[in-house]
């Protein structure tokens, strides 16, 4: 065994599984930091979207006005902008029947809120799955590799007639590395997951939030 102990020449000198789980490890963490950042921007546009909206909504314009611009920016529109949208459009289209009872119109109109919510929400809590994932095995992948790499040093300690320290060092440290970049991919998918979650949590209650405000002016408009 080689008791070259640099980290290049450890992987180098792994065993082919052991090679093959630092691979697969390696591809994971590229793959979760490439959901991190996209996730990272998503809300990001998202809190943005929100806060811009809420001033335009609370500015004390009317409704037929802001619905009409919202409809001018359909490939920008996320969020509240598109619950609100939802709602005003099927409340406007059930409004102008004529002959439908005043609740139902309302209600017509929370269902299309609720499920532009659903949808905003699915786009929201993309990937996160995935990086709970990650979060998840990559540390047992990585113990697999390590288990795997032990085991490969220790059997080939019995082709010699006198094992010492420095024969099984080595091996052992090779397998020690597919833990490592385990705990490596791991750790930054953890820590993304629970902190998006908080965030698309805090999004969905400012959305319900205003779905229920919206509702009430919806009510007294149709009962004015």
């Amino acid at each position: 065994m080689s008791t070259d102990l640099s980290f290049a020449q450890l992987i180098l000198n792994a065993s082919p599984v052991v090679q093959f789980v630092i691979g697969l490890l390696v591809l994971t963490s590229l793959g979760s930091w490439t959901m991190i950042f996209d996730r990272m921007r998503v809300l990001r546009r998202a809190r943005r979207a929100a806060d811009e909206f809420e001033k335009r909504f609370w500015s004390g314009g009317d409704l037929n006005d802001l619905y009409r611009d919202i409809k001018r920016e359909q490939g920008d529109l996320t969020g509240m902008a598109v619950i609100f949208r939802a709602g005003f459009r099927e409340f406007a289209r059930l409004k102008g029947r004529g002959q439908i009872e005043p609740m139902a119109v309302l209600q017509g109109a929370q269902r299309s809120m609720r499920v532009a919510l659903s949808r905003e929400l699915d786009n929201l809590e993309r990937h996160l799955p995935s990086l709970a994932t990650v979060g998840s095995t990559s540390p047992y992948v990585g113990l697999f590799g390590t288990v795997w790499g032990i085991m490969t040093s220790f059997h080939a300690l019995g082709n010699v007639k006198q094992a010492t320290l420095a024969l099984v060092a080595p091996g052992i440290s090779e397998a020690l590395i597919a833990t490592a970049i385990g705990l490596f991919a791991a750790i930054p998918a953890v820590v993304a997951y629970n902190r998006y979650s908080n965030e698309v949590e805090r999004l969905n209650n400012r959305y319900d939030d205003f779905l229920e405000e919206f509702s009430t002016i919806l009510h007294r408009q149709i009962h004015g």
